[in-house]
């Protein structure tokens, strides 16, 4: 008989950011590796003989919990792969919200006939993840197996093993965050003795137990999409958002020259109109994130000139999603820093870039004085 743990990722930036991340490539966030901690802990006393992952950064970083502290090396298996998501890979779950609705309701509910331009289908992720695991089963006879997957994937391969219908596996719940699966496999048959357990978050408090609100409902309610802002026929909305950003950052009205901000904004919007976005929750205006693509290119930078989040959205978790579009945008430019600027006396602007990994490098000529220039490395690593 093998036995096998069957693992989901940490929190990744996908489900941080709000964006489909199937075969994208993505990382996990600073959550994701304080859950791994918490993952280690739980298996220190349990003996491995072999981890399996994805190819995908999410797992193979998770499967780090398991084989670094016992020596052993990684075995890394595409099969393990998350769902193909097609043309929707890196899209803000808030624009397929807006744009797909239906066909996202489809994927969401786990109906048979879900499959977009691109994509895998539920059913054949369900024979490739059964595949996969009583191939490896069979490579580890009488041994113990570790194997970091993915959310969908996982759900696939479960409504095999648990006997559930294509029709029916939709009612399965999605695992969460490092959450285990406990596989016994013995002459073909697969037995699962429990499914997403993840206790071992409870000792680690205050991480969350996950809750990413992924149905129709949640994302409405925390999904944004972008559009680009244009100008200079819209720039009442952008002025509005710099005058308000101005105050708040710096506590007056000092200093502040609305004509040179949109003037720069404007040479931003030349380079591409993705460079000046507005946010938007359903068609509600919520935030405006600019990205100059020319400046600090030389650095392997990615500079954002301004991110601004209306007053009633912030402390709401949105903010993080216009992070997470300039990361994925910059990223995929092959940047390997994203930077912006940050007034000295906005504690709560400081606070949110550092919990998202920025860190204070510098000081630059702006604002009532000086501004912080702060940084957080974008680039792919495990």
């Amino acid at each position: 008989m093998t036995t096998i743990y069957l693992i989901r990722h940490g929190q990744a930036e996908g489900n941080l950011y709000r964006r489909c991340h199937s075969w994208h490539n993505g990382l996990l966030t600073l959550k994701g590796r304080e859950q791994l901690k918490a993952l280690e802990k739980r298996f220190e006393d349990v003996h491995f003989d072999a981890v399996y992952s994805s190819d995908l950064y999410r797992a193979m970083s998770t499967a780090g919990a398991i084989y670094r502290p016992r020596g052993l090396a990684l075995r890394v298996d595409p099969a393990l792969r998350e769902i193909g998501a097609g043309v929707w890979e890196d899209v803000p779950w808030g624009q397929l919200l807006h744009d797909h609705r239906d066909s996202l309701a489809a994927f969401l509910d786990c109906r048979p006939d879900w499959q977009v331009e691109g994509s895998e289908t539920f059913q054949g992720v369900r024979q490739r993840m059964d595949r996969a695991i009583r191939r490896i089963a069979a490579a580890h006879p009488g041994q113990t197996v570790a194997v970091a997957s993915h959310g969908c994937a996982i759900k696939c391969g479960l409504s095999v093993w648990l006997g559930l219908s294509l029709e029916n596996f939709g009612q399965l719940p999605l695992s969460n965050n490092t959450g285990v699966a406990k596989l016994e496999v013995e002459n073909g048959q697969v037995k699962v003795l429990y499914y997403n357990d993840d206790s071992h978050l409870d000792s680690a408090s205050p991480l969350p137990k996950a809750s990413t609100a992924y149905g129709i409902p949640g994302m409405e309610r925390n999904a944004l999409r972008f559009r680009p802002l244009p100008l200079p026929r819209e720039r009442e909305t952008y002025l509005a958002a710099r005058r308000d950003g101005w105050q708040a950052s710096h506590g007056t009205m000092d200093g502040f020259d609305g004509e040179r901000f949109l003037a720069v904004a404007e040479r931003n919007s030349a380079q591409n109109e993705a460079c000046v976005l507005l946010a938007l929750l359903g068609d509600t205006p919520v935030g405006v994130l600019q990205m100059d693509w020319e400046e600090d290119a030389q650095d392997q930078a990615g500079r954002v000139p301004f991110f601004y989040m209306a007053p009633e959205f912030r402390s709401k978790g949105l903010g993080v999603q216009l992070l997470g579009h300039a990361v994925c945008t910059y990223r995929a430019m092959g940047r390997q820093v994203l930077r912006l600027r940050c007034a000295p006396e906005n504690d709560r602007a400081k606070k949110f870039y550092t919990s998202h990994g920025f860190y204070k490098v510098g000081e630059e000529p702006g604002g009532i004085g000086h501004l912080d220039t702060m940084e957080k490395y974008i680039g792919l690593e495990l």
